[in-house]
C-alpha cells in the first residue's frame, strides 16, 4: 500500500493498492510529490529571507509560516510515505 500525496475530500489519507510502479496513478503521484519537493524548497528559501529580513512585518512572517508548515506537512507524508515503501531517495 503506497500513501499518496494527497487527502480525499473528508481529509482522511489515501492508498494505493498496486504492484505496478509505472501505473498512470502511480506516475501521477511521483510527479505530485516532486512538485511539492520542489516547491517545498521555494517556501524555505521564501521564508529564510523574510526571517532574515529585521523589516519584515507580522503579516510577511506569519504568511511565511503559514506556506512553511503546508510544505513540512507535504514533506514529512512523502518521507513517510516513502519510507513504508521503503525507498527513502
Amino acid at each position: 500500500m503506497r500513501l499518496l500525496p494527497w487527502t480525499g475530500a473528508d481529509g482522511k489519507p489515501c492508498y494505493l493498492s498496486t504492484d505496478d510502479p509505472d501505473s498512470l496513478l502511480s506516475r501521477l503521484a511521483d510527479d505530485v510529490e516532486a512538485a511539492q519537493l520542489a516547491s517545498a524548497e521555494q517556501v524555505l528559501a521564501g521564508a529564510k529571507a523574510v526571517l532574515g529580513d529585521p523589516k519584515a512585518g507580522e503579516r510577511a512572517v506569519r504568511f511565511a509560516l503559514t506556506r512553511a508548515v503546508e510544505s513540512l506537512g507535504d514533506v514529512l507524508r512523502v518521507a513517510v510515505s516513502r519510507s513504508r515503501e521503503g525507498d527513502i531517495r
